[in-house]
């Protein structure tokens, strides 16, 4: 097995991760600040824009495998993928790149940002927040999406294994259907809370928006913060426990 070069892998995730953030909170901004030219685009807007945010992030971080996200890196540790070393890097690499994506998109549409009247439509460039609050009922929501992305990222990874008796492996075109994927995601499950689905892009942004000077900002809605961080990581913890056995008996 060739040796990790760590340096690599950290910067593997720091950068698909934030050109994720970049791209992804690029559609937000469009569609909901004052004066953009794609405001008032709609939600559907905002799901195709994440979902080429994931595929510009996949194709820009092979190294790694382009996990991009604490929810899939904790599935691979615990379905054995990965050791506990990588996954504690790749977690660092995707909390700053998104971190630094959306300070790069904040930079993107300042003059927008400083015209926009609403708080809350500047915070959900940076995170997510739910349609109607229930903790509980958010979190389930979250739970349920983000089990969706890890288990068909598992299927994606089974398809062309002649253990499971799926022929034609798709390599690096595993970038396309994990984008649709995440753009099925947002239409279908995304209404209740924006979908964060990704630790990193939820906790690493709203950082960036209670540090950055932002004119007129609000409040970063920390007491919701925990929803969109421990709901994917369950999510993805149980899609991992349920991948192996479920795939294989459907295969069989």
């Amino acid at each position: 097995m060739q040796e990790v070069n760590l340096g690599l892998y950290f910067l593997s995730e720091l950068v698909g991760t934030g050109l994720l953030l970049l791209l992804g909170g690029g559609v937000v901004a469009n569609v909901a600040l004052k004066g953009t030219k794609g405001n008032n685009g709609g939600f559907l807007m905002v799901n195709w824009g994440w979902g080429l945010a994931v595929f510009a992030g996949v194709l820009a971080s092979a190294y790694s495998g382009a996990q991009l996200n604490p929810a899939v890196s904790i599935g691979l540790l615990v379905a054995g993928k990965i050791p506990f070393t990588l996954f504690l890097i790749a977690i660092a690499g995707q909390m700053v790149g998104a971190f630094l994506g959306a300070v790069l998109c904040w930079l993107t549409y300042k003059e927008h940002f400083d015209i926009e009247p609403d708080p809350a439509n500047k915070l959900g460039v940076f995170s997510t927040g739910p349609a109607i609050r229930s903790y509980g009922w958010n979190l389930v929501t979250e739970i349920i999406a983000t089990f969706v992305l890890v288990f068909v990222i598992f299927a994606f990874a089974d398809y062309g294994d002649v253990q499971v008796g799926v022929p034609g492996a798709l390599g690096p075109l595993t970038a396309v259907p994990v984008a649709l994927l995440v753009v099925g995601i947002g239409a279908s499950l995304g209404g209740p809370t924006g979908y964060a689905i990704n630790p990193a892009r939820d906790l690493g942004p709203r950082i960036a928006h209670a540090v950055l000077p932002i004119k007129g900002k609000g409040s970063s809605d920390w007491s919701y913060a925990w929803v969109p961080v421990v709901g994917p990581l369950i999510g993805g913890v149980l899609a991992a426990l349920a991948a192996p056995a479920l795939l294989h008996f459907i295969a069989a």
